[in-house]
């Protein structure tokens, strides 16, 4: 029976038109797998399956996804977080990432969890800075965390009372059920490149998981340093949301994953 599967041209071009040709033989591809977005069964002779490219520093690995979760597609990661990959394919660490925001490294908590707007739980993450961030090439003392996201395209929120806008060229990085980045757009062109990226993999919930498969998105709402705070609860994250939007220290937008 033949493989009903995806390769797109990036990734074919990556792997070779030979390597291509064997697996949409059926050669290479496997009868089953772990969807590396929703870690669900799936059967390339049974469903559409899209080939998703890892690429490293120095090495490179092919995984398989539903076509309704991942296009087929190339996703540039750092060789830790391949590393990762491969050890999850084949958590949580609660300490903040560091991130090059600026020229000297701010460090970014980044907290997942499930909010409810307009009567329906969406899956979120909450990034707030350990310290102030400065403006790139400026040598003051104040924050710019906010302006510089809402440069990029975050809209300012009052309330939480509805879905923040899809941010275009901006994603999250979901793969083999586990967090591991928030990509941006490439200044010089290409593949995006990592805004934040996990240490290590970061573990979501089953649910948290999900409702991202679901929503084909993530909302991120990011919050000024002392804003926010590492909160035990969903229902006390959602308290300091709320009260860091009515006291106008909260900037959102509507992350799709990765290649969506």
């Amino acid at each position: 029976m033949p493989r009903m599967l995806d390769v797109s041209d990036e990734v074919r071009a990556e792997i070779g038109d030979e390597e291509a040709a064997r697996l949409l033989a059926g050669d290479s591809a496997p009868g089953s797998y772990d969807c590396t977005s929703c870690r669900t069964p799936g059967h390339p002779e049974q469903e559409r399956t899209s080939t998703v490219l890892f690429v490293g520093d120095e090495t490179a690995v092919l995984a398989f996804a539903h076509a309704t979760c991942l296009p087929s597609q190339v996703v540039q990661v750092t060789e830790a977080q391949l590393q990762g990959a491969v050890r999850a394919i084949g958590g949580d660490t609660g300490e903040p990432a560091p991130v090059d925001v600026t020229p000297e490294q701010a460090v970014l908590g980044v907290t997942s969890g499930l909010v409810l707007i307009a009567g329906e739980l969406h899956p979120a993450l909450v990034v707030e800075p350990t310290a102030p961030v400065a403006r790139p090439g400026s040598f003051g003392t104040g924050d710019d965390f906010l302006p510089l996201l809402i440069e990029q395209g975050f809209m300012p929120l009052t309330e939480l009372s509805a879905v923040p806008p899809v941010l275009h060229g901006w994603s999250v990085l979901l793969a083999a059920g586990q967090l591991h980045a928030v990509l941006q757009p490439n200044p010089a062109g290409g593949h995006p490149v990592a805004w934040w990226q996990a240490h290590q993999p970061l573990q979501v919930t089953d649910g948290w998981r999900s409702a991202a498969n679901k929503h084909q998105q993530v909302l991120m709402f990011a919050a000024p340093v002392g804003s926010i705070g590492r909160q035990p609860r969903e229902d006390l994250l959602r308290d300091a949301l709320d009260k860091a939007a009515a006291n106008g220290k909260l900037v959102a937008a509507a992350l799709p994953l990765a290649g969506v």
